[in-house]
This record gives structure tokens, C-alpha cells and sequence, in this order.
């Protein structure tokens, strides 16, 4: 299984962003698809997450209103359109899939490599 993310990249407050997570070696419409992020020193975060059907979706309150998660399940991938973005916006964003569409890591079995995003003030 690999979960390979792209988009990322360095980019002044207020300005958009989309991130995306192509997904190979699983039966991708069968999985919920999440957006997780990291900053330095900080514990891994939710961000977003998405059903396999593509019925719900949830967000965090740090992002919603701003950030909108998406699959093409003919693509076998998932994205995250980001804007207005914000200096603590900044982290490492991962993209996960897994068998419960939760905000918590433990309900995802796969994890990206992460792909970097900076927000500069």
C-alpha cells in the first residue's frame, strides 16, 4: 500500500493551496480517506476526514469554513482544498486511510509520507 501526497509547498496567509494523496495496492473506494498535519513540537493533528462513499465529511474547528476534503474514487485520490490560509496553518499534512472515519489516528491503517505546507505572515 502506498499513500503518496503532492501540492504541497510555501505560500503567504490568505492565499490557497490544494494537497493531494494518490493512493495504490488497496481498494481505495473501500476506505475512509483523512487529512491529518503536524507541527514541530506538536502532537499530530486532525484535519479532515471523508467517507468511502463520499456521504460525510468532518472537520476540525481550527479549519472548517476554510478547508474542503474531496475523493475521486476513480482516481484513487483524495484531496484538500485549502484557503485562506494561516501562519498556523504550517505543518507536515498526511493523508491517512482507514476503516472508521474518525478523528482520532487509530482508525486508520496507512499513512502518506507527508508533504509540507508553510504559510508565511
Amino acid at each position: 500500500v502506498q499513500l503518496v501526497e503532492s501540492g504541497g509547498g510555501l505560500v503567504q496567509a490568505g492565499a490557497s493551496l490544494r494537497v493531494s494523496c494518490a493512493a495504490s495496492g488497496l481498494v481505495f473506494s473501500i476506505y475512509n480517506m483523512a487529512w491529518f498535519r503536524q507541527a514541530p513540537g506538536k502532537e499530530r493533528e486532525f484535519v479532515a476526514t471523508i467517507t468511502y462513499s463520499r456521504e460525510s465529511t468532518e472537520y476540525a474547528d481550527s479549519v472548517k469554513g476554510r478547508f474542503t476534503i474531496s475523493r475521486d474514487n476513480a482516481k484513487n485520490t483524495v484531496y484538500l482544498q485549502m484557503n485562506s490560509l494561516k501562519p498556523e496553518d504550517t505543518a507536515v499534512y498526511y493523508c491517512a486511510a482507514g476503516g472508521r472515519p474518525i478523528r482520532d489516528i487509530s482508525g486508520y491503517n496507512y499513512w502518506g509520507q507527508g508533504n509540507q505546507v508553510t504559510v508565511s505572515s
